[in-house]
């Protein structure tokens, strides 16, 4: 009896020089890197390995998608390219600080040659029909509101390219006139009136109130009030 007391308490004392080789607990989480601490219901918690793929560190996040460009930027970007491209074939090839409003509308008219639209001359026999019943000789250019459009967008371009405004060449009087001339001369060809649509003020409301037209307002004269007189009595004279 005796000997089993003894290597009961042996045992214990073997258990309990283990905890104290061990540490505390803390010391035991801050040791225990790669291992898993689990906590049984009863009895003391112990580490299980874990899988190394769980210490890599994690991707960073994948960048946000860029902003989705308007209609009208992704249209202003491919006129600028293709304004650039005719710069560079120009002969001899033409600096962007060096355009003038005379290259401008050297590419304006360049552009006709792609045009789509019919302008007849002043001697075909369609001059000035809207809706001709055939097709005739008459070339096919870039329709004004088109052009009108595109010098917009690379006058805004030009400015947004490090263009100074005071020397943008899209905004030059030149350019206005030639625009104006394509409107007209297309107006009458084509037999179509362009006109410029106007914005509507908004009406402000007037400080004064409006005089109340009632029965007492007749033949542009308004009559006094009198009391007695709508009471239907007489005054008393």
């Amino acid at each position: 009896m005796s000997a089993a007391v003894a290597a009961a308490a042996a045992a214990a004392a073997s258990a309990s020089s283990q905890r104290t080789s061990l540490g505390s607990p803390d010391n035991l989480m801050a040791n225990s890197v790669g291992f898993n601490y689990c906590l049984p219901r009863h009895g003391a918690g112990f580490y299980l390995p874990m899988d190394p793929a769980l210490l890599q560190p994690l991707p960073p996040p994948p960048p946000p998608p860029p902003p989705s460009s308007s209609r009208y930027e992704s249209q202003k970007r491919r006129d600028w390219n293709t304004f650039g491209q005719y710069l560079r074939n120009h002969r001899p090839p033409l600096a962007l600080h060096r355009c003038s409003g005379a290259h401008v509308l050297e590419f304006l008219r360049y552009l006709d040659q792609f045009g789509k639209t019919k302008v007849h001359n002043d001697a075909c026999p369609f001059y000035g029909h809207p809706s001709p019943p055939v097709s005739c000789p008459c070339p096919l250019k870039q329709a004004w509101g088109s052009l009108d459009a595109l010098v917009g967008r690379l006058r805004a371009a030009y400015e947004e390219n490090g263009g100074r405004p005071d020397m943008n060449p899209f905004g030059v009087r030149a350019v206005r006139l030639y625009l104006r001339d394509v409107r007209d001369t297309q107006a009458k060809a084509r037999g179509i009136a362009y006109e410029k649509k106007r914005r509507k003020r908004p009406q402000q409301p007037s400080s004064q109130p409006a005089v109340q037209q009632d029965h007492r307002y007749r033949h542009g004269h308004i009559l006094m009030h009198d009391p007695e007189m709508d009471s239907g009595g007489d005054s008393g004279i």
